[in-house]
Formats: C-alpha cells, structure tokens, sequence
C-alpha cells in the first residue's frame, strides 16, 4: 500500500500560511493535516473551520481536519462546508457523550459527502473502535498524548497498528488508511510502515528540516 505523508501546518508558521501550503505540495506532501483543538478536550488552542475555508482555495491536496474538540457533532456541519476532505473526531471525546454519539458522529460527517475516522489516543484499545471500523475511511491512532507537538514516539503504539490493520483486513477492508501522529522520524518510520501504517502525520519532523522534499521522501521510503 502507498505510503502519505501529511504534514501537520500546527508546526508551521501561520503568518505565512500560504507560503507554507504551496511549498508541501512541491515537496511531494498528499495530504495536510490540521489540528484542531479547543482548550477543553485538550489544553491548547489553534484553529478552527475559518483556517480549513482559509486553505482550501490554496491548494488541491485533501485536508485531513483532526478534530480534538468536545461534543464534535456540533462542529461537523462547519468544517464539512469549509471545505475538509476527512475528518476525524475522538473516541474519549465520543464515549463521553454517549455509547453511540462515536457513531452517529461518523454517519453525519458521511452525509455530507465527507471523509470520516474515529482516533484513540495511546492509551485507548483499537478494540474500543472495532464497531465503527465499517463505517470509517481512515482510523487514526494517536502516538502521542494530544495537544502538543515534538512529543516523542510511543512505541508500544505500534501494537495497536498491527491490529488495526489486521481487523481492516478481516472485515474486507484491507485498503483503509491507518495514520499514525505524534513524534514521526526519519528514524522510526520504517517500523510504523511496517507495522500497518500508511497514513504518516509529520510536523516537527517536516518543518524543521533543512531539505522538506528530501525528508518527504524519507519518510515514504
């Protein structure tokens, strides 16, 4: 399976945001990834559906929308029409709710026409998805804790990405994008692909290097 990079513009810098966009699609990114955060389900505060429409004009690339908000269902109709190509929202947000707010969550974001995926973050069993599974384009699993980027990698996350593809798989649904966030190298990425994983989200690790095509292309390798 094809690996993509999506490159997090929460390690960008916003005063040129557009500078940025335009500069991931010449050095090979498929997707961007937005991180979207309200102060609650996670501390910080960045964006909300204003940057989404901000962006879509700028560039072709699907806009992978994360969603780390609380009661996500209230935002969906937002950044569907913003102009997000995927968007993803929290089971610990989701469960909170309800035991089937996770679901409904899922099924409206495909009535608009929408990408859609359930994240749980490292300390969440895959299983705990394993009932939305049909329902998702992309089932993202967290490496990190949410909220902050330059993290270091979990490694016993990778266990999760082996199950996750092996379940994708079981339910005849071998092509469906696993994504991987939080503290993505050069150095462990070899091990994220092999371990299911095609979806890679980078920030730190794209924007900081010296040679942005070169190390997106490591990353795929």
């Amino acid at each position: 399976m094809q690996t993509k990079i999506a490159p997090s513009i929460l390690s960008a810098d916003f005063s040129v945001m557009g500078e940025a966009i335009k500069r991931l699609e010449k050095c090979g990114a498929d997707l961007i990834h937005c991180d979207v955060m309200d102060g609650s389900f996670v501390e910080p505060i960045t964006f909300g559906g204003q940057m989404i429409k901000n962006i879509r004009p700028l560039t072709k690339l699907p806009l992978d929308a994360h969603l780390m908000i609380e009661h996500p269902k209230t935002q969906i109709k937002f950044f569907a029409e913003a102009g997000a190509d995927i968007i993803t929202v929290h089971y610990k947000a989701c469960a909170k709710i309800s035991d089937t707010y996770l679901k409904e969550t899922l099924e409206l974001i495909k009535s608009y026409g929408v990408k859609c995926g359930a994240v749980v973050n490292p300390d969440v069993p895959v299983e705990k998805i394993y009932d939305v599974f049909p329902l998702c384009d992309m089932v993202l699993l967290m490496s990190v804790y949410p909220g902050y980027g330059g993290q270091k990698f979990i490694p016993e996350v990778l266990e999760k990405v082996k199950k996750a593809r092996e379940y994708a798989i079981k339910i005849g649904r071998p092509d469906m994008d696993i994504e991987i966030d939080g503290g993505v190298t050069e150095e462990n990425c070899a091990q994220i692909r092999a371990a299911g994983a095609n979806v890679l989200v980078a920030g730190s690790t794209v924007f900081k290097s010296n040679d942005m095509a070169k190390t997106i292309c490591n990353l795929k390798k």
